[in-house]
């Protein structure tokens, strides 16, 4: 696996892109600002990047990273991404998202909302549960530190496993879309298990420089985590 699309250019989206051409693979960065708006990421990125619309990021490469808002979803090219694996690094957060009942009332997880909204692709879960700067400080770590990955496909995930591992992480299988709130925020397996100061972290999360999570280590924080009151989330 050579080339991955990438839909959404936010911190999570551009930290993976950064991470992908290190790691020697191609990338196609879309957003919803169209592609002028990516001139200075691809010039950063370099030889092995270009910037497209979201049609074209959906069709490059084997499999597509979506890393948009929750609403963005509906304006997504569903007949470019039929059949195709995509990974979605997306969390549920009502004040950007807007309350969403079928989340609240814990009926399905953020990632069966997202496939659901996704009919014919096969959604797996990854990158959701770790900050975008802790991404390229924990890429490649010692002890080597871990990923949760989350899907119904068997297929899919083993793609997306690839990925992960390409881009300097193990994987954990943390199982299917149904138990994905394991590492959703509040769950216990969420962004502050890569902090180095747990308190610094909550105070300012920018300035922690982050510290590896073996699979054995993201394992139990999974085994252990709990379903958070999704309805009581603000943030």
């Amino acid at each position: 696996m050579t080339r991955i699309g990438i839909i959404g250019s936010g911190a999570i989206g551009s930290a993976i892109a950064r991470r992908a051409v290190t790691a020697g693979l191609e990338v196609l960065v879309a957003n919803s600002r169209g592609p002028e708006s990516l001139a200075d990421l691809v010039h950063e990125l370099g030889p092995r990047a270009q910037a497209g619309d979201a049609r074209a990021a959906a069709r490059f490469g084997d499999v597509t990273v979506l890393t948009v808002p929750l609403a963005s979803y509906r304006a997504l090219p569903l007949d470019a991404l039929a059949g195709r694996t995509v990974l979605s690094t997306g969390n549920y957060y009502p004040y950007r998202d807007g309350r969403i009942e079928e989340l609240d009332t814990l009926t399905s997880t953020t990632a069966e909302y997202e496939q659901s909204l996704l009919p014919g692709v096969a959604l797996v879960k990854a990158f959701n549960n770790i900050v975008a700067h802790h991404i390229p400080t924990l890429s490649g770590s010692e002890p080597r530190t871990a990923l949760a990955v989350a899907g119904d496909d068997a297929g899919a995930k083993a793609s997306v496993s690839s990925i992960v591992d390409a881009l300097g992480f193990d994987t954990v299988d943390s199982g299917s879309l149904a138990e994905s709130w394991r590492s959703e925020p509040q769950s216990g397996a969420y962004t502050p298990i890569y902090a180095a100061d747990p308190e610094g972290f909550a105070r300012d999360h920018l300035a922690d420089p982050g510290a590896p999570v073996s699979a054995d280590q993201l394992r139990r924080l999974l085994a252990a985590s709990h379903r958070p009151d999704v309805a009581a989330r603000e943030f």
